[in-house]
């Protein structure tokens, strides 16, 4: 049932989608779309700093958004667009720079994490760093502000973002009176991060990671390079601890999870096995998913009127949203 709030998620077309990607915050959201209005836009304008081919970018573009129209998500209460075809959202990124401190900016993971590497790499601590990189979460706060979003559902490595937003949102309000709605975040409790083929967060730069729209063939040799501990087939084993569980908890029932941890524990049960039952259960789950987004993927004439429709009704929430705010700061 509605809640009556506005839910907002953007999905960054750096490569193709995998499956921490859709635990951590698409999964949620797709959920919430079947009784709540939702904006999902590709954030095409964030891939910029790590992507510089623009056919990349147009193409993983494509992807994105037939992967969202693929999944379940209820279009009719999905505004689904393209970042960069929202004037607004420059416009009002610009403006945030006037009011977000330079501190902030220092604290975000991603800026941390080059300085991070470059230090132990004993190079220049700014090394590689572009202002796309640093002025990232203001882009980010900009997204969440600019339509009044009431909840931003994120996996857990995403909160800062939405806690950025609501500063930087804070600070305008001190100065310019109650422009922005206060953004809260939104985490599934047993979401967590989800781990890869190495045991490492599943990550496109740690090339770990299961395309969640993988053909057949792809998935199965994908989930079959899984690496394991040299427990024998006979040894009892931690479903916590294994990668096979982890990805399998979140695409089975209840009752499905509760049996195949049991059958971790009860030992009899080789690695192969257990990795052949989680191939079967995604296969089963995403097989009419993964065929409506082939469909797509050739009918990329449908994605063009999905989003441009999407931009189109955005626009004009954005484009009255920000002569708001240009008229308090500029009068």
């Amino acid at each position: 049932m509605s809640d009556g709030k506005l839910y907002l998620t953007g999905v960054k077309p750096t490569g193709e989608l995998h499956f921490g990607n859709y635990i951590g915050a698409i999964k949620q959201a797709c959920d919430l779309s079947q009784d709540n209005k939702m904006i999902v836009f590709i954030a095409d304008l964030h891939a910029l700093n790590a992507v510089r081919d623009a056919g990349v970018v147009r193409e993983n573009t494509y992807r994105a958004a037939a992967v969202i129209m693929s999944l379940g998500f209820n279009m009719d209460n999905v505004l689904l667009f393209r970042q960069s075809d929202i004037d607004a959202v420059y416009k009002l990124t610009e403006l945030l720079m006037n009011v977000t401190p330079k501190g902030l900016m220092d604290r975000a993971h991603s800026y941390k994490a080059m300085v991070d590497k470059n230090t132990a790499a004993g190079v220049d601590a700014d090394a590689g760093v572009n202002m796309g990189l640093y002025t990232y979460p203001i882009l980010m706060a900009a997204d969440i502000l600019l339509y009044d979003t009431d909840i931003v559902p994120v996996g857990a490595d995403q909160k800062q973002h939405v806690e950025f937003a609501r500063d930087i949102a804070g600070h305008f309000n001190a100065i310019y009176g109650n422009m922005f709605k206060l953004p809260d975040v939104r985490i599934l409790p047993n979401a967590g991060v989800l781990p890869g083929l190495d045991g490492r967060k599943m990550s496109k730069s740690y090339d770990n990671e299961i395309a969640l729209m993988a053909p057949q063939s792809e998935l199965k040799k994908k989930i079959m390079r899984i690496i394991t501990d040299s427990k024998t087939p006979e040894e009892s084993k931690d479903p916590e601890e294994s990668t096979i569980f982890q990805i399998y908890r979140h695409f089975a029932t209840d009752d499905e999870v509760v049996r195949f941890a049991e059958m971790f524990r009860a030992g009899g049960m080789g690695y192969g096995t257990a990795k052949t039952i989680l191939f079967e259960k995604l296969d089963s789950v995403l097989a009419k998913k993964r065929e409506r987004y082939e469909y797509l993927m050739t009918h990329r004439d449908e994605i063009d009127a999905a989003l441009a429709h999407g931009a189109e009704i955005a626009r004009k929430i954005a484009d009255k949203k920000i002569a708001k705010i240009m008229k308090a700061m500029l009068g």
